[in-house]
Formats: C-alpha cells, sequence, structure tokens
C-alpha cells in the first residue's frame, strides 16, 4: 500500500453525488454545485453541508436560512462542473447555463426542473457555520421527477474526476435490522 495525504480523506469517503444547490436573497437566485454534504440523521432528516465564506451561496444561506438541493444526473455533468466555475456575485447562472425553474413551495429558492430531485432545506441549527462553515439543514419536501429517463448520479473525486453510478446491488432481504426505517 501506499500513504497519500491525509487532506485526500474526502476522496475516499465522498458519500453522496454532486448536487446544486439553489438559493434566493432579496429576490435574487443563486445556484451552486457542491459536493460536500452528509445524511445526519432520519427524523427529522438532517444533512450536513460545508459550503465556505468564499461562496457566494454562503452569505445567501448564512442570512435566509433556507435553500434546495437539486440532484441532477449525469446528462448534466459539463453544466454541473461550470456552474461550479463561476460565481453568482458575476453572473446569472440561471440565465448563462439556460436553467429550467420553478418555486418550490415552502422556501424561496427554486427548484431546478432538470434534475432527478429537489430537496427544499431550512437551516436547522445554524451553531456549527462559524467554526467549520457546516450548515445543518432539515430536508421539508422532496420533490422527484419520475419521467427523466437518465437516472445515474456522478460523485466526484475531487481531482476533476468522476464516478458515475452504475447498476444496482439488491440486498434488502438482507438488511433485517433496518427495516423500519422508510
Amino acid at each position: 500500500m501506499r500513504e497519500i495525504s491525509a487532506s485526500q480523506a474526502y476522496r475516499m469517503l465522498e458519500p453522496g453525488p454532486i448536487v446544486l444547490v439553489t438559493t434566493n436573497l432579496e429576490g435574487t437566485q443563486n445556484v451552486m454545485t457542491m459536493g460536500f454534504h452528509m445524511m445526519i440523521q432520519h427524523a427529522p432528516p438532517l444533512i450536513g453541508y460545508v459550503i465556505g465564506p468564499w461562496d457566494f451561496s454562503h452569505h445567501t444561506l448564512k442570512k435566509t436560512g433556507e435553500c434546495v438541493i437539486a440532484i441532477p444526473a449525469v446528462d448534466l455533468a459539463e453544466t454541473v462542473v461550470d456552474i461550479g466555475n463561476c460565481s453568482g456575485d458575476a453572473v446569472d447562472k440561471f440565465e448563462r447555463f439556460s436553467l429550467r425553474t420553478r418555486p418550490a413551495k415552502d422556501v424561496a429558492a427554486h427548484l431546478l426542473l432538470d434534475c432527478l430531485a429537489n430537496i427544499e432545506c431550512r437551516v436547522a441549527d445554524p451553531s456549527l457555520v462559524d467554526r467549520y462553515n457546516l450548515f445543518i439543514l432539515e430536508a421539508k419536501r422532496i420533490w422527484i421527477d419520475e419521467t427523466s429517463k437518465e437516472r445515474r448520479t456522478m460523485h466526484h473525486r475531487g481531482d476533476g474526476s468522476f464516478t458515475v453510478d452504475g447498476g444496482t446491488l439488491d440486498l434488502r432481504k438482507r438488511m433485517v435490522k433496518w427495516r423500519h426505517l422508510p
């Protein structure tokens, strides 16, 4: 085995798909690409998100306490990377990337219609934001696009390469300890 830098731990543990996070501050919509997130608990459904203060969305999420997490499929891969390569304080990403939206039900940020799913969230615990840039979000509503033909998501490996979901391994019959979970 070859040792690598401990700073590369995220490349080994990246738990979930690359997502897009939409925010709205005083009528100005923004979207950013995000890879640092994790599920924290089932009920209420809490999600941990790390957004650095250098990101335009950090200020907006801190001020408004709400966002939408949109989960794109691999057919949006290039757009997802391009969104991450520019800042919402300099460009209207919705216009530049022709993002189709619709208003969310409970938050001011918009849903992204070309994504597999959208999760409306509110900040549940801001106590770790200043120290770690960690927002604890509570999922309030989830919207699923059941008509999307492309279902595969992508996972960032931290160096500009991505892993794409493949087949599914169904072991539900063996998961006897966790059947009570939704």
